[in-house]
């Protein structure tokens, strides 16, 4: 479903309106900028009044944030499926990686990066800052796992883990769909270069 067609019917979900306007949002933000994109132009994309937009956020600074909460609804959703998965630190850290650079190619996985967080207001500006230190200590909790189950080699895991976040936080800035690599491709490309030299000779 488009997200202009959530709109053409009074009976859809609630919470499928608003996804489509974040949708529609987000895809604005990233081709035209947060600054240069008015909420008038959000409406008109979907199809209905500014007005009408105001039934589901109050402003755009609220859009911003939505936006940057599903892109971290997005890491969430894989760091749990990674948990229960299971495997040695070297598995974990290869599975987070391909996560993280599948969900750096998905607009609101950009938005995390593209999309300053500093136009957030205080208090929303800290509810971003803590679920993304929440991926940075799973980057180190696995770094840590492999290096305790002998997988990984000794390493400065928080230096590591900011490293690895800041060479797929870059994929947001030159993925574009349909050309070149897929995004698991992408995933399983960074998952296997970026481990090569914390790999210990133990684990081959």
């Amino acid at each position: 479903m488009s997200p202009e067609s959530a709109f053409d019917t009074r009976h859809r979900a609630r919470d499928q309106k608003r996804y489509a306007v974040l949708t529609t949002a987000a895809e604005l933000f990233l081709s035209k900028g947060y600054h240069l994109t008015r909420l008038d132009d959000v409406a008109d994309r979907l199809r209905i009044t500014k007005p009408a937009l105001y039934n589901y956020f109050r402003s755009k600074h609220d859009i911003l944030l939505g936006c940057h909460m599903l892109g971290h609804d997005l890491i969430d959703a894989s760091l749990a499926e990674i948990e229960e998965t299971g495997g040695d630190g070297l598995a974990r850290l290869r599975a987070l990686i391909r996560a993280y650079a599948g969900v750096m190619t998905e607009p609101f996985g950009m938005c995390l990066v593209r999309l300053d967080e500093h136009e957030l207001n205080p208090k929303a500006l800290a509810q971003v800052r803590k679920r993304r230190q929440s991926v940075n200590e799973r980057f180190e909790a696995y770094l840590n796992q492999g290096i305790a189950d002998g997988s990984l080699q000794p390493c400065d895991v928080r230096l590591t883990a900011f490293w690895l976040a800041g060479a797929l936080n870059w994929i947001s800035r030159w993925y574009k769909p349909g050309h070149g690599m897929t995004s698991a491709q992408i995933g399983d490309y960074f998952a296997e270069n970026l481990t090569r030299g914390l790999v210990s000779l133990k684990a081959g």
